[in-house]
């Protein structure tokens, strides 16, 4: 094995000046260890990824079947394979008569990227709206309908004819008009630090979409999955979207999106042209066999029913002096300090105590906590031991 930082630094391409640089061995359930021996405990899902724990014993003997069976056959869309049919069959059931048709990706911003494509062709407009602070992924679409404004500058110019309004100000939905194709949004707004709408507001939303014929586009890429306490975040609101994105804890630790929509909206990728939108690995068979397997374990081990008591727990542990506000829902925090500079050193304290904790890149005073909806209660009161000595530690540097 070679966990050489080396080799990482200057032969892998870095995304920040200041990597988190621990070295991963092996992960199992909440824990991450190192080669050292030195166990982490994952507060963040590795990003909101591993919302059933790392190495679940049905998604590795899923993929262990597959692997059995077959790898990558064919491009998307052309041959029939067993397990993308099972998927689909099964997250459709869980989903509102009107989400009944799924395109398997590989990422989140591949499938907010066929999201935009498929609002453009249905509607034959141009318009998107999106929000301010929002976050949708790093390619060049889904980043020009992203709001962070200092991420994007570097790469102008992007995507034409966007334009945001604010999250949660009834007023705003007035820039939504028949020139519109699109609206997109989190339903939770994640990386602006844990925004939650009210149920009016999105509602209102709904009914502007339909009033003006725009699709509304929701990006449950960070908040879905049972992040929330439902399997997805729109369930809490009333309200149904036109186009679902997902991915991240989807595929329960290995890569895959999806988009969904209505087979009549997702009909129009096929003609005029034919290859609307194209994909070489999405449906891949072992990546579709683990998200399978994710969704039969959330069903099975009624792990939605656990997710909102959890998230009280963590909430009613986490008293300190220094914390300015806690958002949550479900077993999605973000925790607001004074100062970016605070969190950051809180999260290096932390990480010394073996707790994975972290920032997020539009609200960098508050970091965040997303652990596996797996972790227990013992779990929860060790890690927020932890957390609380991360705090008073960060404050004697």
């Amino acid at each position: 094995m070679d966990f050489s930082q080396d080799i990482f630094l200057n032969h892998l391409a870095q995304t920040t000046e200041a990597p988190y640089l621990i070295a991963v061995e092996k992960a199992e359930g909440i824990y991450l260890y190192a080669p050292d021996g030195k166990r982490y405990t994952d507060l963040i899902s590795g990003i909101g990824v591993s919302n059933i724990g790392h190495r679940h014993p049905a998604v590795v003997k899923a993929i262990k079947d597959q692997v059995d069976k077959h790898l990558h056959v064919m491009v998307y869309g052309e041959f029939i394979q067993s397990t993308p049919n099972q998927l689909a069959a099964k997250l459709v059931s869980l989903l509102p008569e009107s989400l009944n048709c799924c395109y398997f990706v590989n990422s989140g911003t591949e499938a907010n990227e066929g999201a935009l494509k498929l609002a453009k062709r249905y509607t034959g407009r141009t318009e998107i709206v999106s929000f301010r602070k929002s976050y949708h992924g790093s390619t060049h679409g889904s980043m020009s309908v992203s709001g962070n404004e200092i991420k994007k500058q570097a790469f102008r110019p992007l995507l034409p004819d966007v334009r945001f309004i604010h999250f949660n100000v009834m007023d705003d939905l007035a820039a939504i008009t028949d020139r519109t194709a699109a609206v997109i949004v989190e339903t939770i707004q994640g990386d602006a630090g844990v925004r939650i709408p009210s149920q009016a507001y999105l509602q209102a939303l709904r009914k502007r979409c339909t009033d003006t014929g725009a699709l509304l586009i929701l990006d449950e890429i960070q908040c879905g999955m049972g992040r929330t306490g439902r399997l997805f975040a729109f369930e809490h609101f009333g309200i149904v979207p036109d186009i679902l994105t997902t991915a991240k804890a989807f595929g329960g630790g290995l890569p895959i999106g999806a988009f969904i929509a209505d087979k009549k909206l997702m009909q129009t990728l096929t003609h005029n042209p034919m290859l609307g939108h194209i994909t070489t690995f999405g449906g891949n068979p072992v990546c579709c066999a683990s998200a399978l397997a994710t969704l039969q374990v959330i069903e099975d081990e009624k792990l939605l029913d656990t997710v909102e008591e959890k998230g009280k727990k963590f909430e009613s542990l986490l008293r300190h002096p220094a914390i300015k506000e806690i958002r949550r829902i479900g077993l999605m925090f973000a925790i607001d300090f004074e100062s970016a500079e605070l969190v950051s050193r809180i999260v290096e304290e932390a990480k010394k105590l073996g707790i994975i904790c972290y920032w997020f890149l539009s609200h960098p005073y508050s970091f965040r906590l997303a652990p596996p909806l797996t972790i227990t209660t013992e779990e929860i009161e060790a890690s927020c031991d932890a957390i609380l000595k991360a705090i008073d530690n960060a404050f004697e540097e």
